[in-house]
């Protein structure tokens, strides 16, 4: 299958990269120009498979170009995808995540006139779902989101689906819970509770701050995620959203304390009123019945297998 991913580069990119070139895919790796050198993100047998595409999903012109090959499919993954990022500059979530979907929509459709027909997915996100019951979310939930981030992912949906109604191009939607792994940046949870207990243990402090940790959160291995997205360019409904999730859900709290376990620092989290988030979701797991259903899907790396490979990295 001839398969363009957009924000190749990125953290979740590169493992869908990898995955895709190991199924034996022929890969086009969609990449910001100014980007990292390729070999920073990308092993060596991967970069001999893999084609580089420069594509700026803000720019109509970068776009429209990159998607003039007949593409069987594409993993949309280029966006603005820290929730901090959003925050502080809310208009470029919007125009990148939201604008810059409907803008990859549009020359997705045009590909389709031309005799093409990709399947397009798009990777939203389970805060769409905002906060709800503490149960497990299902498809079918109404989308509450209460972010910046979350609400521009909820426009790239809206964009997406509204094409595949108005046109019939092929639109999958992947509702990703909280993936980690090694390699992703300390902006995100599990990579900030390391850095600031390693930093905490190297001064001898026994304390560290930290937001809100009565959160509950489906944490998932990011090879999973990525294994997920593949399995539904093939087995995926047109039309329908899937919850790539665990099903567990853990505290912030119980986190934290098992990352300070494995590094063997003897440091209490001191939580800090500066650093809580207004809206943030308290309980946050997801059913992936659906998925399951439809591609057999299941994750293969517990939590603990994930946390031990980040703290030994």
């Amino acid at each position: 299958m001839r398969v363009l991913v957009t924000g190749a580069d990125g953290f979740v990119g590169r493992h869908v990269v990898e995955h895709l070139v190991e199924a034996g895919h022929a890969v086009w790796a969609g990449c910001r120009p100014g980007g990292e050198p390729v070999a920073r993100w990308l092993g060596p047998h991967a970069r001999e498979r893999v084609s580089l595409l420069p594509l700026e999903i803000t720019d109509s012109a970068s776009v429209s170009t990159a998607l003039s090959q007949p593409f069987e499919a594409i993993i949309h993954l280029a966006a603005v995808a820290s929730g901090s990022e959003a925050r502080q500059d809310p208009g470029r979530a919007w125009v990148v995540n939201a604008a810059g979907t409907a803008r990859l929509v549009d020359a997705a459709v045009t590909l389709r006139t031309k005799g093409a027909d990709p399947l397009l997915l798009v990777v939203s996100s389970a805060e769409v779902y905002g906060n709800g019951p503490a149960s497990p979310r299902v498809e079918t939930d109404p989308l509450l989101p209460q972010s910046p981030y979350a609400a521009s992912k909820v426009g790239a949906e809206v964009a997406a689906l509204e094409a595949w109604r108005r046109t019939g191009l092929r639109v999958v939607v992947a509702r990703a819970f909280p993936h980690t792994g090694p390699g992703q940046l300390p902006i995100y949870v599990v990579p900030a509770f390391l850095e600031r207990l390693r930093a905490a243990q190297a001064s001898g402090v026994g304390e560290v701050r930290t937001g809100n940790l009565d959160p509950v959160r489906d944490l998932l291995d990011v090879r999973d995620v990525a294994a997920a997205y593949i399995a539904l360019l093939s087995q995926g409904s047109p039309g329908e959203a899937y919850n790539v999730a665990r099903g567990e859900g853990i505290t912030l709290r119980a986190l934290f304390g098992r990352l300070a376990e494995l590094l063997g620092a003897a440091v209490i989290p001191l939580p800090d009123p500066s650093l809580m988030r207004p809206g943030d979701i308290q309980y946050l797991v997801g059913d992936a019945g659906k998925l399951r259903r439809a591609t057999g899907w299941s994750p293969r790396f517990t939590l603990e297998q994930t946390l031990r490979e980040m703290v030994d990295a």
